[in-house]
């Protein structure tokens, strides 16, 4: 018999939730409402799948966080089961990719596609799997019903009716609002961006379509030769075989801060987050640490991180990517990293930088080690706060306990970590003449860093 499986894409670094999106955490990773975009959408695929049957493609940068997000729900991935893109090539070479290892353990699969940051209500997974007899003839597509004539998706237009969908009689651009208007007004759907197909299904129409790019699979695969082209340009706009399922389930790609606004808890007047107000009304509100006083403020964004805050209308939220275009030609690295940054072993936060020095606060996971390493132009003071350290300096290993210190000179091979049943913290003062991340020479990595 053969089974469903899922692939998870987790490879984005969109930039319009800045600043709680970053490079090294996206927004697929933020918590939205308790668990975050991906573990919700990683739950969303066990309704249909056995943990061993979901495969994530994402890259080297969010690899941990995809394993740690998993690890915190309870379950476990196998490496296996993690496809690391050397370089983004949109969704169609990262989908045939997930399509060529689930067949190599079922020709026959039927495979489901979800996008690891959209936010769906809770019916979506029953109509999710009533679209599986279509699976074994079409590649089916997920339409959401619209609510409004929005501008900012693509649409879907339906044509012969099936069991349980219609044959897709067109794909439609994201259209002007009077565009929009005309294809609620004739049924059209949202493009949702989730499919459903049979392994044979897929291959088969990709081979039809994209020779290339079938080819290329079958050989040995150098990744960056490989065109970037997603699965609606490569196939569904020229296949006949593609079919649509309507949701009536609630759905949101979180495209933008006025997404999140429109899918959260508020209050009376329509304020959300952690905020107190006066004739203020319609406010999207997230801080982490702090309440937000709000006095005749209306309709405006609000999100305060430790590093950035973001002031704007609701209305203009869309317009946050343009402002992370212009950081980024500034090349401010307030893009790409929070103060807090995850790593493989647990996370540092950064808490003060001056002249030649930096002070960090390290948490390293029970069972976790960083690499065995060491620094050309910085030495290193540790202090542990929490727990006990296994530190070992130039091959001697000591425990250093709450209240003790070591110190790590300048070019002396050095690792850090925790075989205790408890998180360890650090305070990490650096100082030296260049402290930046790259000043790593690392010798053994549980992590395959080296």
């Amino acid at each position: 018999m053969k089974g469903v499986y899922t692939i998870i894409l987790a490879g984005g670094v969109g930039t319009r939730l800045w600043p709680l999106s970053r490079t090294y955490y996206p927004k697929q990773f933020l918590q939205v409402n308790g668990h975050s975009l991906f573990q919700k959408t990683y739950l969303r695929a066990l309704e249909n799948s056995e943990a061993g049957s979901v495969f994530v493609v994402t890259n080297m940068l969010h690899h941990f966080l995809v394993k740690n997000q998993i690890t915190e729900l309870g379950y476990q991935i196998s490496d296996d089961q993690v496809l690391l893109e050397p370089s983004g090539k949109n969704t169609l070479p990262a989908i045939t990719w997930g399509v060529k290892k689930i067949a190599e353990k079922d020709k026959d699969a039927s495979i489901f596609v979800f996008p690891s940051d959209h936010q769906l209500g809770a019916s979506a997974g029953e109509e999710l799997i009533k679209a599986l007899p279509l699976a074994d003839n079409y590649i089916v597509t997920f339409g959401i019903v619209p609510d409004s004539p929005h501008t900012g998706y693509g649409y879907i237009a339906p044509g012969t009716q099936l069991g349980g969908g219609y044959l897709v009689r067109e794909f439609k651009e994201k259209p002007d609002v009077k565009t929009a208007e005309r294809y609620v007004q004739d049924g059209y759907y949202w493009n949702s961006g989730m499919f459903l197909f049979s392994a044979p299904v897929f291959l088969s129409e990709l081979r039809t379509y994209q020779q290339e790019i079938a080819d290329a699979f079958e050989k040995e695969l150098i990744w960056d030769e490989l065109p970037s082209i997603s699965i609606d340009y490569g196939i569904l706009e020229h296949s006949d075989k593609v079919a649509v399922v309507p949701l009536t389930s609630s759905w949101s790609d979180l495209g933008n801060f006025n997404a999140w606004y429109e899918i959260s808890g508020k209050d009376a007047c329509e304020n959300t987050g952690n905020c107190v107000a006066i004739e203020s009304c319609g406010n999207f509100v997230t801080t982490k640490d702090r309440l937000t006083a709000l006095i005749g403020i209306q309709d405006t964004v609000v999100v305060d991180t430790p590093d950035a805050l973001l002031i704007c209308r609701r209305d203009m939220a869309e317009k946050v990517g343009d402002m992370v275009k212009d950081l980024k030609k500034q090349g401010n690295p307030i893009t790409e990293i929070h103060r807090l940054v995850y790593r493989p072993w647990g996370s540092y936060l950064g808490l003060e930088t001056g002249p030649g020095f930096q002070i960090k606060r390290l948490t390293v996971n029970p069972g976790n080690r960083l690499s065995l390493q060491r620094h050309h132009h910085r030495s290193e003071h540790w202090v542990v706060v929490h727990g006990t350290a296994d530190v070992e300096l130039d091959g001697t290993h000591s425990f250093i306990r709450p209240g003790e210190s070591t110190f790590v000179p300048a070019g002396v091979m050095h690792r850090l970590g925790n075989s205790g049943k408890i998180p360890l913290e650090v305070i990490e003062v650096q100082i030296g003449e260049y402290l930046e991340e790259d000043d790593i020479e690392r010798s053994e990595d549980d992590f395959k860093r080296v």
